[in-house]
């Protein structure tokens, strides 16, 4: 991706910024706190003009970073940029994956958190992110949130989709489906979940399930792997025998 190119790129900046004594303390944060929503963020929310109160969030997220996706979500959807946000927080954690360094960063409380706030402030600049994102993760920098980026980022997509009317489908299999029977499985949920949503399929391979499949989605659970099958067979083979019912 382009913006994770770009967020590379600036990785070199951090070993200038942790090396730096005299960083600025100051961050423009007031406009922010008064527009996400979460605990330790805002209290004036409620004085906000009645025409938002009819931004709700579609799923109701608990713990801390439900909390943060949560704000983030009334506030990209008021602000019109609900995918934008989504692909560029996508694109941070996916340049915390290629990048050790930076992922250590985003995880060690020990930096200050001028220099937390200084540096996500270069790395947004670089990759032209949006004010919101940026102002979002400078609020995470600030208050030694980074580390719950990707968490939060899941929580993100779950809301996003859930705007949209989309289910996740997740399919582990041994092997990848061949198109025909993903386009089929496809099919199949579709009917089940029923019309208004939007089937959303995520395939994961995992050779310890041996064979067949295994289907999750709306927090159910369709176990039809061979491991599974082959653990059920052995405990009905330990069972002791009733040979006076037969």
């Amino acid at each position: 991706m382009a913006i994770a190119a770009r967020i590379r790129s600036t990785l070199p900046l951090f070993h200038r910024l942790l090396r730096s004594d005299s960083l600025p303390s100051h961050t423009p944060r007031a406009a922010l706190h008064r527009t996400l929503l979460c605990p330790e963020l805002s209290r004036k929310y409620s004085t906000s003009p009645k025409k938002d109160e009819n931004v709700k969030v579609p799923l109701a997220l608990f713990g801390g970073s439900g909390n943060y996706a949560s704000a983030l979500y009334l506030a990209a959807v008021k602000g019109n940029a609900l995918d934008k946000v989504e692909s560029e927080l996508l694109d941070l954690v996916q340049a915390s994956k290629n990048s050790q360094f930076f992922s250590q960063f985003t995880k060690d409380l020990s930096v200050p958190a001028e220099t937390r706030v200084k540096a996500i402030n270069e790395i947004c600049g670089q990759a032209k992110f949006s004010d919101l994102t940026k102002n979002f993760l400078v609020i995470l920098a600030e208050n030694g949130r980074l580390r719950h980026i990707e968490s939060i980022a899941k929580r993100f997509v779950e809301l996003t989709m859930a705007h949209k009317g989309e289910v996740k489908a997740i399919v582990t299999s041994v092997i990848p489906l061949p198109p025909q029977e993903e386009k089929e499985l496809k099919e199949t949920l579709q009917e089940i979940i029923g019309q208004g949503k939007q089937v959303k399929l995520e395939q994961k391979i995992d050779p310890s399930i041996l064979g067949g499949l295994v289907v999750e989605f709306e927090q159910k659970v369709f176990d039809m792997s061979i491991k599974t099958r082959a653990r059920q067979m052995e405990r009905f083979l330990r069972e002791p025998i009733n040979f006076g019912s037969l």
